[in-house]
């Protein structure tokens, strides 16, 4: 039996990175997957393609997170098109780093907006029907950032730290419903964007890291499956940091 056989699961951000990786660990592990990024393109067009290889019902949809409205709507749709929403895992996010003293309030209220608004946004949309089915699991995306703060990432940590303080708060709402909300803190996951670091930089962040080595997008699907699955039945309101025993 397949740890997640006959769920739906929503994933946003989820047409490369971290988020695709855990959308292709669903599908092997079972799951039906709707997911969302900005636009449904060629990329989004071959991990729908890749998805469905495992035998399981997947499509892909356009739609900001950011925006209110534009995420009911898109809710509204995947309801009508897979009929259940058993996990909802909030990953979509950007970076605009910086020291504070020249951040812009465009680049703070973008990485707010796109990274912590998006999480309310789904939330409250899928939080009806998971009430409805009384049960579900939310998996929000935060970061080893949002835990111990970074010098120039001052809005990306705000906002990760938020979703933190969010997903205690409405752990603690919708658990009477038997629906579960829990934020994983990955830390430093070698993906595209940070194996465009310089290596001074991938060496400082190395030597923080017990492990001695990044984490990949797998490591962080992984804890992603365990959140979703009955075997987290009894975890609400955590934080699980993916970091390698990574210091501050």
């Amino acid at each position: 039996m397949k740890l997640l056989e006959g769920k739906t699961a929503v994933i946003t951000g989820a047409a490369r990175g971290i988020g695709k990786a855990i959308a292709v660990r669903f599908a092997k592990e079972g799951a039906n997957i709707a997911f969302t990024d900005l636009a449904y393109d060629e990329k989004a067009k071959e991990v729908e393609a890749e998805l469905a290889s495992f035998g399981i019902k997947a499509k892909g949809y356009a739609s900001n997170a950011a925006n209110f409205n534009d995420t009911h709507e898109v809710v509204n749709r995947i309801v009508a098109d897979f009929g259940q929403i058993d996990i909802l895992v909030n990953n979509a996010g950007i970076t605009r780093d910086g020291a504070l003293k020249r951040m812009t309030e465009e680049q703070w209220d973008l990485v707010i907006s796109v990274n912590l608004k998006s999480i309310f946004n789904f939330t409250k949309a899928v939080q009806p029907v998971m009430w409805k089915q009384g049960n579900g699991s939310i998996i929000n995306m935060s970061s080893i950032v949002g835990v111990n703060g970074n010098a120039n990432q001052a809005n990306y940590s705000a906002s990760k730290a938020g979703i933190i303080g969010f997903s205690k708060s409405v752990a603690q709402e919708v658990g009477t419903r038997n629906i579960r909300v829990n934020a994983v803190a990955p830390g430093f996951i070698i993906t595209e964007m940070t194996g465009a670091l310089p290596e001074d930089v991938r060496k400082g962040w190395m030597e923080k890291i017990a492990l001695r080595r990044g984490g990949t997008p797998e490591d962080v699907a992984n804890i992603c499956v365990f959140l979703g699955s009955e075997l987290s039945s009894y975890v609400t309101g955590q934080v699980i940091q993916v970091c390698g025993g990574m210091k501050g």
